[in-house]
């Protein structure tokens, strides 16, 4: 059944090569869909590129005395800090909680401040809870928003710019 056949003038069969022709050149992989870190470009330098977030999440506390934190971008906040946020954007997430004051030149809370607010811009969802007065240049308060304080326009836009020198707030906590 499988033997070989009695004829031996027959060629073995050989396998036809592939034509050259139509081939298509090997594609190189497809990237990932999220670059990998070694894959990330990096700013020059110290400076976070502007569309950076940094992101206090919901499972983090920062609790002590005379904190500050300091933003040179952006940074949404989920989690509970007891101290005073400065950044140019500054977003109070759903279940962020800040027990101090927070400057930036934007601030959008949906969550609960306990504490002074400053920013040329803010903003209070219906989800907010604020305690403490509030500083502006524009302000809206969404309808369901819950706001116990006082709201001023300073004649001076000094008086809502965050600080964002973190050597001269070092110097500023080490002389006290």
């Amino acid at each position: 059944m499988f033997g070989r056949s009695a004829n031996q003038d027959q060629k073995p069969h050989e396998q036809p090569l592939p034509s050259t022709s139509h081939a298509t050149p090997p594609q190189p992989p497809s990237p990932p869909a999220f670059p990998l870190p070694s894959q990330q470009q990096q700013p020059a330098g110290n400076q976070q590129s502007p569309t950076s977030t940094s992101i206090i999440g919901d499972d983090l506390a920062i609790v002590g005395q005379k904190i500050t934190i300091v933003s040179q971008s952006r940074v949404h906040i989920n989690g509970n800090i007891q101290g005073d946020i400065n950044g140019k954007e500054v977003v109070v997430g759903r279940s962020g909680k800040v027990t101090g004051v927070v400057t930036a030149h934007s601030v959008s809370v949906e969550g609960e401040v306990d504490g002074a607010i400053r920013g040329s811009s803010v903003t209070l969802t219906s989800t907010a809870r604020v305690e403490g007065d509030i500083h502006h240049r524009t302000l809206s308060i969404a309808e369901g928003a819950h706001f116990d304080g006082r709201v001023r326009r300073p004649k001076d836009d000094a008086e809502l710019s965050p600080n964002l020198d973190v050597a001269s707030l070092t110097a500023a906590s080490t002389s006290n």
